[in-house]
C-alpha cells in the first residue's frame, strides 16, 4: 500500500508540476481557455502556474503534504470553470475532441481522489508482538 501512496504522489507531483511549468511556457493555452467571466485572465494563469509549481513541491516533504493536497484540491476546483467551460462550448476548440472535453471531466474527479488519498497520513501499523 505504501508503494501505491508514493506512486499516486509522484503521479499528482508531476501533474501540476508539469501543468504549472506549462502555464509559464505556453499560457497562450490557457488563456484561451479561460471562461470570459474570470477577471484578469493572464494574472490567473501565472498565479495558478505558480499554485500548481508550489504545491507540487510541498507534496514531497511529510510535514506540508497534506496542507499541499488540500491546497491542490482547492486549486483543481478553482480551475474547474475552465474545463467547463471547454466542454460546454465545443466549437470554441475544434482542435479537440467532444469526447476528449468530456473525458476531461472525469479525469478531474478522479485526480481529486487521487490527490485527497495520496496526500492522507498513512496509518501507523500496529506493533509486532514480541518474540521469545
Amino acid at each position: 500500500m505504501k508503494i501505491l501512496k508514493y506512486l499516486g504522489l509522484a503521479f499528482v507531483f508531476l501533474w501540476f508540476f508539469v501543468g504549472g511549468v506549462s502555464h509559464f511556457m505556453n499560457p497562450e493555452f490557457f488563456l484561451a481557455i479561460m471562461p470570459p467571466y474570470v477577471p484578469f485572465h493572464a494574472a490567473a494563469v501565472y498565479v495558478s502556474g505558480a499554485f500548481e509549481i508550489l504545491g507540487a513541491i510541498a507534496l514531497w516533504p511529510p510535514r506540508t503534504r497534506s496542507a499541499a493536497g488540500w491546497g491542490l484540491i482547492v486549486l483543481t476546483v478553482l480551475v474547474t470553470p475552465a474545463n467547463v467551460h471547454m466542454w460546454m462550448h465545443p466549437k470554441l476548440f475544434p482542435d479537440v475532441s467532444p469526447a476528449f472535453l468530456s473525458g476531461r471531466l472525469v479525469v478531474q474527479v478522479l485526480l481529486l481522489a487521487l490527490i485527497w488519498w495520496s496526500t492522507r497520513p498513512m496509518a501507523a501499523s500496529a506493533p509486532r508482538p514480541a518474540t521469545t
